[in-house]
């Protein structure tokens, strides 16, 4: 859905017609409300909260699987090591750096 310039409202205006701006994006708009010129909050519906928030849960989801994949890809390669190792790797680091 793209904004127009009627769903960017300032915040003063909002805050008079909270009603019917409520009733408007019940029905499907999507309003921008302005504070001193600049973009503030957004109003949208409920329901389509929910359905955000759903997406970026699964956006999560699939960027660790992506993740998970490319550690058993390194794993397969040959590029890991166990904790014990890398911890004492790091450590010898530290050493030498300090």
């Amino acid at each position: 859905m793209s904004i127009s310039a009627r769903d960017v409202i300032p915040f003063s205006q909002a805050r008079a017609n909270l009603s019917d701006l409520a009733d408007q994006v019940k029905a499907g708009a999507e309003k921008i409300i302005t504070k001193n010129g600049e973009s503030y909050v957004a109003l949208i519906d409920s329901d389509r909260l929910d359905y955000y928030h759903q997406l970026e849960r699964e956006r999560i989801h699939l960027l660790l699987i992506s993740e998970a994949g490319k550690g058993l890809d390194d794993i397969a390669d040959g590029r890991s090591s166990d904790a014990r190792t890398a911890l004492q790797s790091i450590k010898r680091r530290r050493k030498g750096g300090a």
